[in-house]
C-alpha cells in the first residue's frame, strides 16, 4: 500500500451518475479530495453531502471541449472515467461519448502527471461484438492503454443499486405486464452490487500502483435471465407469464422500441445479450476480480428487496403470501 497524503485529489468524471455517486462516497470514506467533473454540475449537487464540508467540489467538464477536461485533471492523483451510454442518440453516439470521451480523458490525466487512471467499462467489451456499445468500450480500452500506460479497466457484470436500471426496469415491467417476454432466458448474468464496484474502484486507487490489468467483476451468484425476472416476480409478489422471445422477434422490439425515450429495451442491447455477462475464468484464476482484491461480493437476494418492495401490490404493506 502506498501511504499517501490526506489531501490527495481524485477527479471523477460522470461522478454524478449511478457508479459515480458510489465511488464518490467510498473515496471520501476513505479520506480524498474529490473533484466530479460533470456536464451540469449545477444539477449534480446531490453528491457534497457524501463528504465533509469542502471534501467534494463541482467543476464543469465536457467531453467535447479538452479544455474543460484537462482542467478537471489539473493536480489529481487519479483520474476515473465513470461516464457510460447506455443509448445513442442524435449528436450521443458510442463512437463520440465512450471512444472520443475515454481518449480524451485518457490524455488530460497523462497532461495533467496524474499516477493513476481507472477507466469503468463492462463484461462484453469486445472488437468483435454484435452490439456498437460493446466494440466501443472495446475501443476505447485499448486506445487508453495506449495513451496512458498502466491505466487499469474496470469491467462490472450487470450493475445493482437501489437506482439500477435492471431490477428496477424488470419490476416495472411487471407491474403493468400479463404477459412478459423474456429475451436470451438462458443467457447467463452476474449481478454485482453497485457498492462493490465502487469499492473495487477505490481500493485500486488506494493501492497506488497502476498494473494496466483488466478486472472483472461480478457478483457471488450467476443466473439466467428467465432466472431474473421470476426473481423479481417472486420479491414483487406477482404472478405472470414468462415467454422466452426468438432473437429476430426481440430484435424487432428493440428496433421499434428504440425510438422511444427512454426504452426498455434497443436492437443494440439484443446484440448485448446474445453472450453470458459473467466473470471469466482467467480473471479468477489471476485474482482480477473482487474476491482477489479483498472484497467480499454482496448479494442481490440480500440487497433488491430493500427497494424492489414499492411495486408490490400495497409496497410496504404488503402481507407476505
Amino acid at each position: 500500500m502506498v501511504s499517501l497524503p490526506s489531501n490527495s485529489l481524485v477527479t471523477v468524471f460522470g461522478g454524478s451518475g449511478f457508479i459515480g455517486r458510489q465511488l464518490v462516497q467510498s473515496l471520501a470514506k476513505r479520506g480524498y479530495r474529490i473533484r466530479v467533473a460533470c456536464r451540469r454540475p449545477d444539477l449534480a449537487g446531490a453528491v457534497l453531502p457524501l463528504g465533509t464540508p469542502g471534501q467534494i467540489a463541482l467543476v464543469q467538464a465536457n467531453l467535447r471541449y479538452p479544455a474543460s477536461v484537462q482542467a478537471a485533471c489539473e493536480g489529481a492523483y487519479a483520474v476515473v472515467n465513470a461516464t457510460g451510454l447506455d443509448t445513442a442518440s442524435g449528436s450521443q453516439t458510442f463512437e463520440g461519448v465512450v471512444v472520443f470521451g475515454s481518449e480524451a480523458i485518457a490524455k488530460a490525466a497523462k497532461q495533467a502527471g496524474a499516477q493513476l487512471l481507472v477507466m469503468v467499462s463492462g463484461i462484453g467489451a469486445s472488437e468483435n461484438s454484435p452490439s456498437a456499445a460493446a466494440r466501443a468500450k472495446a475501443k476505447a480500452e485499448a486506445s487508453i492503454s495506449k495513451i496512458f500506460p498502466g491505466a487499469m479497466v474496470v469491467q462490472p457484470s450487470v450493475v445493482f443499486g437501489a437506482d439500477d436500471r435492471f431490477f428496477n426496469r424488470m419490476a416495472a415491467m411487471v407491474r403493468i405486464a400479463p404477459v412478459l417476454p423474456v429475451i436470451g432466458p438462458d443467457v447467463k448474468v452476474q449481478p454485482v452490487f453497485v457498492g462493490d464496484v465502487a469499492e473495487a474502484i477505490a481500493t485500486l486507487i488506494d493501492r497506488g500502483v497502476g498494473t494496466g490489468k483488466t478486472y472483472e467483476l461480478g457478483g457471488p451468484a450467476v443466473s439466467t435471465l428467465k432466472d431474473m425476472f421470476q426473481y423479481v416476480l417472486d420479491v414483487t409478489q406477482r404472478k405472470r407469464l414468462l415467454v422466452p422471445l426468438p432473437w429476430s422477434a426481440a430484435k424487432l422490439m428493440g428496433t421499434v422500441l428504440g425510438w422511444l425515450p427512454g426504452a426498455p429495451i434497443t436492437a443494440d442491447q439484443v446484440d448485448l445479450l446474445r453472450a453470458d455477462n459473467v466473470v471469466s475464468a482467467a480473471a479468477k484464476a489471476e485474482g482480477r476480480d473482487l474476491p482477489g482484491l479483498g472484497i467480499n461480493p454482496r448479494s442481490f437476494s440480500a440487497i433488491v428487496p430493500t427497494y424492489l418492495y414499492r411495486f408490490r401490490k400495497e409496497g410496504q404493506f404488503t402481507v407476505p403470501n
